[in-house]
């Protein structure tokens, strides 16, 4: 079963009117994981769609959607794909991938057939997936996690310790616009992406897991003079339109996988908010 939503894109300074409820309906992604459903949500940033598969009673298809207007969901699209549940497989056109926990699978676009399976019903694949639209295809990847580009960033003593491994990006694999990889931070570092930084040519998606039961990660969001918060839990998703920043804090250490397409596949290319100029 395939259920999907549209979000549209806000101007900044339409949120900085928004509230606590309208801020959390227009960005976060909170019903992410259900079992045996793909769930995703249409960004009109840039056309982008994060969204889940959880195959537990059975395979899961991914079916088009009507935003598409196309016979298959990668008739004009790419697919990245990271699991973070048990062991499972994705099979593209007869080839199956096997992916574990943390594994990555960048999938091409023009592939008709796209299935994902568990190993075990009791402890299900749960795949994280990010699409964007793409202009031709190019070949379908797995990247394991020990395969990633690994970057050591931040200390202990500025509590943004944490290790970015770069799984769907340029030096890795070869994509239209689709990034993709994800950050972990090390135990006793809780902020993520500080310094904050903006880059309007690229939006981006935060999904936020290995967040410990009772605990919490608080999101930061908006222009870096106009900044707003959302309150997040695990295996849950935010947007991040181009004019924002994007980091965050938990209440413990935590893993958030990143991904972003827009106008360039420049990882670097960010403006980058000095912190005593936040508000």
């Amino acid at each position: 079963m395939t259920k999907y939503s549209s979000r549209y894109a806000s101007s900044p300074e339409a949120v900085k009117k928004y509230d606590t409820q309208q801020l959390r309906e227009e960005f976060l992604i909170d019903d992410l994981m259900q079992e045996d459903e793909v769930v995703l949500v249409y960004s009109h940033y840039d056309r982008y769609i994060a969204g889940s598969a959880v195959p537990v009673k059975g395979d899961l298809p991914l079916e088009t959607i009507d935003p598409l207007k196309a016979p298959y969901f990668l008739e004009r699209r790419e697919l990245g794909i990271i699991n973070v549940g048990g062991n499972g497989s994705v099979v593209v056109e007869g080839t199956t991938y096997e992916l574990g926990f943390k594994d990555a699978l960048y999938i091409g676009a023009g592939n008709k057939e796209v299935v994902f399976k568990s190993d075990d019903k009791n402890n299900p694949a749960k795949f994280y997936l990010n699409s964007a639209p793409a202009h031709t295809t190019y070949p379908t990847k797995k990247v394991s996690l020990a395969e990633a580009n690994k970057l050591q960033l931040g200390t202990m003593e500025t509590a943004n310790h944490r290790t970015v491994n770069q799984m769907i990006i340029g030096s890795v694999v070869t994509t239209c616009q689709l990034q993709m990889g994800m950050t972990e931070l090390k135990p006793g570092s809780v902020w993520n992406t500080m310094p904050a930084h903006v880059h309007d040519r690229r939006m981006e998606v935060y999904f936020y897991l290995d967040i410990p039961q009772d605990q919490a990660v608080c999101h930061f969001m908006g222009q870096p003079q106009e900044t707003r918060h959302i309150w997040m839990n695990n295996h849950q998703a935010v947007i991040s339109p181009p004019w924002s920043i994007h980091s965050g804090s938990g209440t413990s250490n935590y893993t958030f996988i990143w991904g972003m397409a827009g106008e360039n596949l420049d990882y670097g290319d960010m403006d980058v908010c000095k912190i005593t100029d936040l508000r």
